[in-house]
């Protein structure tokens, strides 16, 4: 495969820059370069995304509206450092609407990249009908994400906060047992921030999006 478009290192200067300087008078004397450096080249990437994840997961929406604004929402939160110090895009079932299910996502930091998906935060509804399609499912789900390639392929498999107990509702020796606890269902891989300007990125983004397919499918299942 063709190394497809990524991200240069202006764009990791950039962020860098921007977050020792993360104030309004610094950022848009500069915002030419954010629009060169940041926002054209994941437009380049969503672009190509569109096309390729057709093949992968024809039911997420991929396209210029999956990637966050720079600007921070700071009414409610103590940090009032107005912009983002790192660029990142979602994708999420057409039907079920962005944060409605599991979805697939990326992003971009000095410190970092990281590539996955999954389910952050569901609502109490959500994650007791993600738990009844698991319980009800048991083999089908097993055989998703205790996959050698699915582990191998990312950071060690399903990752998530769990509880301590079976929730309320499900036999405490139910065979899912183990998996009924998740109150997140997130699997994904994390590179150094140079791979977001190497040869690599994008089939490496395509191949972490071809591992958590299944999983992604088989939560928005319980949800349609």
């Amino acid at each position: 495969m063709k190394p497809g478009p990524r991200f240069s290192k202006d764009t990791l200067s950039f962020l860098k820059r921007l977050k020792r300087n993360n104030r309004r008078e610094w950022f848009n004397p500069r915002k030419h370069e954010y629009e060169a450096y940041v926002r054209d080249p994941m437009f380049a990437v969503l672009e190509r995304l569109a096309v390729d994840m057709r093949a992968i997961a024809p039911e997420l929406l991929v396209g210029p509206k999956s990637m966050y604004r720079i600007y921070r929402d700071v009414r409610f939160s103590e940090n009032k450092q107005p912009y983002k110090t790192h660029v990142a895009a979602s994708f999420w079932h057409r039907d079920l609407g962005k944060g409605g299910g599991a979805g697939m996502y990326f992003h971009i930091a000095p410190d970092g990249v990281w590539v996955g998906g999954g389910m952050y935060h569901p609502e109490p509804p959500q994650l007791h009908r993600v738990r009844e399609q698991i319980a009800e499912n048991v083999q089908q789900f097993r055989s998703i994400v205790e996959a050698p390639a699915f582990k191998r392929s990312l950071d060690g498999g399903l990752e998530g906060e769990q509880l301590t107990r079976v929730p309320r509702g499900f036999p405490k020796d139910h065979d899912a047992a183990d998996y009924l606890r998740y109150r997140q269902f997130l699997a994904g891989k994390e590179y150094p921030a140079g791979f977001a300007v190497g040869p690599k990125f994008y089939p490496g983004l395509l191949d972490v999006y071809r591992r958590i397919a299944p999983l992604i499918r088989f939560l928005n299942e319980a949800l349609q």
